[in-house]
């Protein structure tokens, strides 16, 4: 098999103007601060305010390439010399800032999220939340973990969070959907004589139709492959009429990724969770206790999109020989995190909740 060659690519640095060191983003005082001694610099304006893009025309236009975006910006590893110690370090897959291994000088990409293949970067959220704060959180919610073990609950999570800037796409689309289904309204009704003398529920169905105008503003979808869903749907909603125009420096001491997920999957993604809703949105329309729909179109305008890059505290941690993950919003402080379970204490809340309605039945009769 042959050797898999490495792309040389240039290092992007930010250096004191004081000292030489690299000058890295400051959630507190939102500007670049060197670690090393007390020089402050602000950030430069906003290269352009954050713009929405035409979903169908970039559609059409990726649709006449023979790779996708993600695959021609992923294609083999990219080699960087740290400009603080001159080691090599080496990105691969989606990372496009890091730190050095070495010094800890921090590293970028110079075209990673500029590169003529990829969609531009339209927006980015700042870090809000310091890594205390993030840790104050998470104590948080691990106290609040009612069926986690005892060990777990006592001895907490040890780790260091990673802050890390993540891909998300955002879409926009006014909807209109045509339905036909049927309404069922529950009624009861007396039924047999004497000790077989009963009260039963039963449903009326009646035919139902309608149309439904909707606009999504702003659907958000995750670009990276390797994150549980789950995780990252609850770290929604995210202020983002905040984001502000991309500017590289506020990546500068931060690990940041570029989009694995391409446009198509990531808007067909979009597309099924706005799906979702109209059909909830549908049986709300059609009312009643009971909801059946036959048929259900539903045509799609003013279709928009943005690239943007939002921030989260990352910590992986291990509990009885498993790796678990834990996110944290960066902006909103808002904790999701896979966590180990006490099975002795959910047995024994079953076997509570099953004698407490025993009891009160026999309490009934």
């Amino acid at each position: 098999m042959p050797q898999q060659s490495l792309e040389k690519k240039a290092a992007r640095h930010f250096p004191c103007e004081s000292c030489g060191a690299d000058l890295e983003f400051h959630i507190g005082a939102q500007r670049l601060k060197c670690p090393y001694c007390t020089f402050e610099k602000d950030l430069a304006p906003p290269p352009k305010d954050v713009s929405e893009n035409e979903l169908n025309q970039v559609l059409e236009r990726l649709n006449k390439t023979c790779r996708t975006v993600a695959e021609a910006a992923n294609a083999g590893r990219k080699e960087v010399v740290c400009g603080g110690c001159g080691a090599t370090a080496v990105f691969e897959g989606s990372l496009a800032t890091s730190e050095c291994a070495y010094c800890s000088l921090a590293i970028q990409l110079s075209d990673a999220h500029m590169a003529p293949e990829r969609l531009v970067v339209d927006g980015v959220l700042s870090f809000a939340i310091e890594r205390g704060h993030a840790h104050a959180q998470l104590v948080r919610w691990v106290k609040s973990r009612w069926f986690a073990p005892n060990a777990f609950k006592e001895k907490g999570i040890s780790g260091k969070f990673q802050g890390v800037y993540l891909p998300f796409f955002t879409f926009d689309a006014m909807t209109y959907s045509q339905y036909t289904g049927e309404r069922g309204d529950n009624y009861t009704t007396t039924e047999g004589t004497g000790k077989n003398r009963r009260t039963v529920t039963r449903i009326r169905w009646q035919s139902a139709s309608g149309a439904l105008q909707i606009f999504f503003d702003d659907v958000l979808v995750c670009a990276i492959k390797n994150l549980p869903e789950k995780l990252v749907l609850g770290l929604e909603p995210w202020p983002l009429e905040k984001l502000g125009g991309f500017q590289a420096e506020m990546l500068s001491g931060y690990q940041s990724r570029v989009y694995e997920v391409d446009l198509p999957e990531a808007f067909a993604t979009g597309q099924a969770r706005i799906d979702d809703e109209i059909r909830s949105a549908v049986r709300r329309d059609i009312g009643g206790d009971h909801q059946r729909i036959h048929s259900l179109s539903t045509d799609y305008s003013a279709l928009k999109y943005k690239h943007v890059l939002l921030p989260v505290w990352m910590l992986s941690y291990r509990f009885t020989e498993k790796v678990f993950q834990i996110v944290v919003n960066a902006q909103t402080g808002e904790v999701q995190g896979e966590r180990p379970w006490s099975w002795v204490k959910i047995g024994l809340a079953v076997v509570t909740a099953a004698s407490l309605v025993g009891i009160g039945i026999y309490f009934a009769n």
